[in-house]
């Protein structure tokens, strides 16, 4: 029986706390990724800049041109040109070492002198030609074996070794310059040839 004075109370249900509203994560992930694609860019755009800034640099020291008959230097060897031939098509005595040329080879005649205090290598094949329109020519090693005694030599401090640089080049090419290298590996240097 229940009691008038006295309303009966429903049964009270357990409280259970409202979940935190979550929020959505996209957002700072989305932020997240565009701030590192920004600072990635803004790097790759500051070391581009200053890579095409040495580029330039290089370019243009090397585009310079020493008088021709002066001495240059690249790292640890002083380069004298003392002869440039008149082009040819073969080259060599012996019948078997003989090679004929695609083109026509001009023949360049260097003084390779080791300004550094210890022994160097020299090697042929880091050197090039450039013509009157830029163009850049590889030596050709194995048609210098004909002129020279040896590919590669070592020269000691203070020593100077003649060599003979052999181009293989097309017909009526106007020799410019030679780019010296001390190795394959540095930024070279030129010097005219007339």
């Amino acid at each position: 029986m229940t009691n008038p004075q006295y309303p009966a109370t429903p049964p009270q249900q357990p409280y259970y706390p409202q979940p935190p509203r979550k929020r959505p994560v996209w957002p700072w992930v989305l932020g997240g990724f565009a701030l590192a694609v920004l600072v990635l860019f803004g790097g790759c755009a500051a070391l581009l800049g200053s890579a095409a800034e040495e580029v330039a640099k290089n370019e243009e020291s090397r585009a310079s041109a020493a008088p021709a008959g002066s001495e240059v230097r690249d790292g640890k060897f002083g380069f004298t040109v003392t002869q440039v031939d008149p082009p040819v098509s073969t080259v060599g005595d012996n019948q078997f070492l003989q090679k004929t040329a695609q083109g026509e080879y001009i023949l360049v005649y260097v003084d390779v002198t080791n300004t550094a205090d210890v022994a160097q290598h020299y090697f042929g094949s880091n050197q090039k030609l450039i013509d009157d329109q830029g163009r850049e020519f590889a030596n050709d090693t194995s048609a210098e074996i004909n002129v020279n005694d040896q590919l590669s030599a070592e020269i000691n401090p203070g020593n100077k070794i003649s060599v003979v640089l052999v181009f293989d080049v097309p017909p009526g090419t106007v020799p410019a310059a030679v780019e010296f290298h001390d190795s394959a590996f540095s930024n070279g240097t030129r010097v005219a040839l007339k």
